[in-house]
């Protein structure tokens, strides 16, 4: 039966808010379906006639949704009558996928869904793929806290994850002409179905101005900010819910607005332009994540924009805390903060500021409150991402906090001062002010003085912050320091980025490793199993098609399901080395070429990812991959054996499609460059193999999987210090290597560039000069990985043994057990069972 028979329907038109919400379980397809017909009418205002696949898509999400409030309600009543013990998690990004499928596997109503649309002539998958997907993060970083706050409700941890709700995003990446072209990311036109504003919650946040200082008659002396402006925020909720569990959690983020949007006065004396400046100049701080930063303007508006959602954030804890009748001395036992990485940083001050000027505590007790509160996650080994900000443009932005900062590393450099007697350098090194020229705030190291737990995210890059990174710290407190290797959610990338692959595995071992993903090792046996590698090489095929399809409508570009898929997906960075890959391909093409009988494995090479937008060197990148595919792809000499695809505009969307289709991980970044990744751990749990460096989570992927299941090349992270003391001169590996001599030549004189030898020059002078990243140190090891992948390739039952192993070796990978060991060693929170709310129990609260 269609949408439009069913409109006449006087049951479908009944408002499902009239309806008895009960305590058990979801009613199924047929209330569904009522829902949906519900808000088709009542809340899109359409009817079929009119309505679009968007219309359809918003109907069901606000019938999904009416099911989310229920366990979002009852959470909240819960929490609030026991005044749990709650994890802040505070994040720049939170990259977190489209809401529908996730939460439809969550609640158990998939299939329910697919079901309900059925029988009213519509299709699910496409429904699902009209959901704009928010603009909320970049990579990893924002990816990781997505999947951490999904595991906090599967866990039934209290938390709330807290962050910025940014209006337009990164950007929405294009290609021109083969180039990186950004355009405006309009996630929320058509408004978005998951969030609810919460006004009444807003907070006030100062910027700029100075600040006066008094002494009261006990010799206290008090200091008052008065700011140059003011930004209210505005609070918007979207529930998170766990898997098949009744605890829904907040993702709270905040938009800023102006306090006074409109000058009726300017606009009637004609400045049509400035009656409306406060609300630019304010509502620019939730524009865009990561604006541009080029310029002093873009450097002021980050700090301004991190400083903007942490002050919401700590001012929104006291306010719970006055709610649920909790003294501000037990800030630090209802909450836990996390810091994840060091864009939220500023909170340690901001913290300080909040609980001496706003509330009147004593510096002392308030910095035990501040120490014993926050944790800090540390994301990166590069130097240049360890954020600090020019003192004076600090002071302009916020003047207190800097009075703060320098009365914190007074304190502090007086205990280093005892402890290293005499050791002046270690003091200016350990300094929350970098005095070695023009002076600096630095932000990493205010996070670890003013964190009890300072924790790395992969167990080489957990040693090599105690090593190198922060050695001075934790040699000074080894206590704080841990490692937590991080993990990804397995609901969304293999339950819904990979539902064949889940009803394999779950008729094989049962479905209780999707909550407990080291059950997968049940399926060790089945690599042996001749059947079950059939079925496991036939959806690996399945996906190949689908992957096939959305390259063909994107890109224009027809690849063969039966090649290998090779693929390297993430953001384009010189360390993550894409552009060895790149040469490896053109490497592969120059032997091709040069013996056209020469038996190669048919690869397609996948690339996708954005550069930021002033990364002049990244997009350069992209572009010799796009040009290295416009050659390759046209040559009818080649083109049957070897493909070279960039899929634009790389997402969460875009990643569930190709992490179930991948043959080959590439994750090949500089030993010792890369935090964690988790990527590689996606690509693993889908049944990739990976060829990669001992590099961030990949050693312990490693591990998993087992050495014979992985495609192991370069040098260490030792071996890359060793070299670069050693006077590494890249010029010299060149001239040792004839193919790699061929390779750049092929590029210096313009073959993938119509004769232009200028276009590629920056990167290649950049690569034989400095290669920063060693490439060319690595590059013989590569494409000696890369022969034995091929030659791994040509036994397909071996391989789809090899694949098996990986997903069920691939449990250690899961973000359940990643927050599990915060929770335990760090957080120190404890689950809280959530019983749902009836409409009667409701009833009976107002009555009391």
């Amino acid at each position: 039966m269609t949408v439009e028979s069913r409109v006449n329907k006087p049951e479908s038109s009944l408002p499902e808010q009239n309806r008895r919400i009960t305590d058990g379980p979801d009613d199924g397809v047929k209330r569904l379906r009522h829902a949906f017909l519900h808000h088709l009418f009542y809340t899109q205002g359409k009817f079929p006639a009119l309505a679009t696949k968007t219309d359809y898509y918003l109907a069901l999400a606000y019938a999904v949704r009416d099911r989310l409030l229920q366990r979002w309600i009852s959470t909240a009543n819960e929490y609030t009558k026991q005044g749990s013990r709650t994890v802040a998690y505070l994040s720049a990004e939170f990259l977190m996928g489209p809401h529908l499928g996730n939460n439809l596997i969550n609640l158990g109503l998939f299939d329910d869904a697919r079901k309900a649309m059925s029988e009213l002539g519509l299709n699910l998958d496409e429904l699902l793929y009209q959901e704009e997907e928010p603009g909320l993060g970049n990579g990893g970083l924002g990816r990781l806290a997505a999947c951490f706050i999904d595991s906090l409700a599967t866990l039934e941890i209290p938390a709330i994850g807290y962050g910025i709700r940014y209006e337009f995003g990164i950007f929405h990446q294009t290609l021109v002409d083969g180039w990186q072209v950004e355009k405006t990311d309009k996630w929320l036109r058509n408004g978005n179905p998951w969030e609810l504003a919460r006004p009444e919650w807003a907070a006030e946040v100062k910027l700029g101005g100075h600040t006066e200082q008094r002494w009261d008659d006990k010799g206290a002396l008090h200091v008052r900010w008065i700011p140059n402006r003011t930004v209210n925020g505005i609070p918007y909720d979207t529930p998170i819910l766990g898997y098949r569990n009744n605890t829904a959690n907040t993702l709270r983020l905040w938009k800023a607005e102006a306090p006074e949007a409109f000058d009726f006065a300017q606009f009637n004396s004609g400045d049509y332009q400035g009656a409306v400046n406060q609300k630019i100049v304010s509502e620019n701080l939730s524009k865009v994540l990561y604006p541009n930063d080029e310029h002093v303007e873009g450097k002021e508006l980050r700090l301004a924009q991190q400083y903007f959602f942490v002050s919401c954030s700590l001012q929104d804890m006291l306010r719970i805390l006055k709610s649920q009748k909790i003294g501000i001395d037990r800030f630090h036992e209802k909450f836990t903060a996390q810091l994840n990485d060091t864009h939220p940083a500023i909170a340690v001050a901001e913290l300080m500021r909040l609980l001496t000027d706003e509330n009147g505590l004593p510096w002392v007790q308030a910095w035990e409150i501040t120490r014993k509160t926050f944790g800090y996650t540390n994301h990166t080994l590069l130097p240049e991402a360890l954020e600090r900000w020019p003192l004076e443009l600090f002071k302009r932005v916020l003047p207190r906090h800097l009075e703060i900062i320098f009365e914190i590393n007074a304190r502090f450099l007086e205990d280093v001062r005892r402890r290293y007697f005499g050791d002046d350098a270690r003091v200016a090194r350990m300094s929350l002010i970098d005095e070695s020229g023009e002076r600096y705030v630095r932000m990493a190291h205010l996070a670890c003085v003013g964190s009890h737990a300072i924790n790395g995210v992969a167990a080489l890059h957990s040693e090599l912050l105690k090593q190198d990174v922060l050695k001075d710290f934790f040699e000074f407190s080894p206590e704080k320091f841990s490692n937590k290797t991080n993990g990804v959610t397995p609901r969304r990338w293999i339950v819904l980025a990979n539902p064949m692959l889940t009803r394999l595995v779950s008729s094989s071992i049962g479905d209780g490793w999707i909550k407990h993903l080291e059950q997968l090792r049940q399926l060790e046996p089945l690599a042996d199993d001749v059947e079950f590698r059939k079925g496991w090489r036939e959806i690996k095929l399945a996906n190949k098609r689908d992957l096939a399809d959305v390259i063909r409508k994107r890109c224009g570009v027809a690849v063969d399901p039966s090649s290998m898929f090779d693929v390297q997906v993430k953001r384009i960075h010189e360390y993550k080395r894409q552009h060895l890959s790149a040469l490896h391909i053109i490497a592969l093409y120059h032997r091709m070429k040069s013996n056209p009988n020469l038996d190669v494995v048919p690869r397609t090479f996948i690339f996708g990812g954005k550069a930021a937008p002033g990364y002049r060197m990244a997009k350069l990148i992209i572009r010799l991959i796009t040009a290295i595919g416009e050659v390759v792809n046209r040559d009818p000499a080649v083109r049957d054996r070897l493909r070279v695809v960039f899929l634009p505009n790389f997402s969460v969307t875009n990643g569930q499609r190709i992490y179930p289709a991948a043959d080959l991980s590439e994750q090949i970044s500089t030993a010792g460059k890369e935090a964690s990744g988790t990527g590689n751990m996606k690509f693993a749990m889908n049944g990739a193999l990976t060829i990669g460096t001992m590099d961030g989570a990949n050693i312990e992927i490693r591990e998993q999987v087992g050495a014979e299941n992985f495609f192991l090349f370069g040098l260490t992270a030792e071996e890359v210090g060793s070299l670069k003391a050693g006077g590494y001169r890249p010029a010299d590996w060149v001239d040792r290597n004839p193919e790699l001599k061929e390779v750049l030549n092929l590029i210096r004189h313009g073959f993938f560039s119509r004769g232009d030898g200028d276009l590629f020059k920056p990167l290649i002078d950049s690569l034989v000069h400095h290669d920063p990243y060693c490439l060319f140190a690595d590059f013989q090891s590569y494409s000696e990985a890369h022969q034995t992948v091929g030659d791994a390739w040509r036994n397909p039952d071996a391989w789809a043994r090899m694949s098996i192993l990986n997903s069920a070796r691939s449990g250690l990978f899961s973000s359940d057990r990643t927050i599990s060991e915060y929770c335990n060693q760090i957080w120190k929170v404890e689950p809280v069972k959530v019983a749902l709310l009836s409409q009667d129990d409701v009833r009976a609260e107002f009555m009391a």
